[in-house]
């Protein structure tokens, strides 16, 4: 995450909250100073029982909304400094006029300012790849792919 020319007040570290799939994962914490690192992948796996069709679970992730957020330590329960937000379909299989480079998809993206951050907004870097796969199913006797 860059910032240029901007130095938070409080000095406590951050970390970078997100949530995809309906599961939530962090980053490890890293020092109050830009650039923030985040050198971390963070694997969200999802069965969706009952899709056949591609284009349904297609539909299914532009429903879905996956949500990132730069959050600074500060007590009690420390404060969000910015957030990132897109339906999952777009995070996921962003267009490729967004990304550059081949594999892992190089995406960059400002993120939305709390009030508590002043400054420019941040821009976050990050690459996501996606693996689909069929699993069979056994129901009774009977099986499904």
């Amino acid at each position: 995450i860059t910032c240029p020319g901007v130095q938070l007040k409080d000095k406590q570290e951050l970390y970078l909250s997100v949530f995809v799939l309906g599961q939530y994962q962090k980053t490890e914490c890293v020092p109050a100073v830009f650039p923030l690192f985040f050198q971390e992948r963070l694997l969200f796996e999802k069965e969706f029982t009952n899709i056949v069709d591609p284009g349904d679970l297609v539909k299914l992730l532009e429903f879905d909304t996956a949500v990132l957020e730069l959050i600074q330590l500060v007590p009690p329960v420390g404060k969000v400094l910015a957030t990132y937000e897109e339906n999952t379909r777009d995070f996921l299989f962003p267009d490729p006029k967004l990304t550059h480079g081949h594999r892992g998809l190089q995406r960059e993206v400002l993120m939305k300012r709390s009030p508590f951050f002043t400054g420019i907004a941040p821009k976050l870097r990050f690459s996501t790849t996606c693996l689909i796969s069929d699993s069979l199913l056994i129901l009774g006797r009977s099986h499904i792919q």
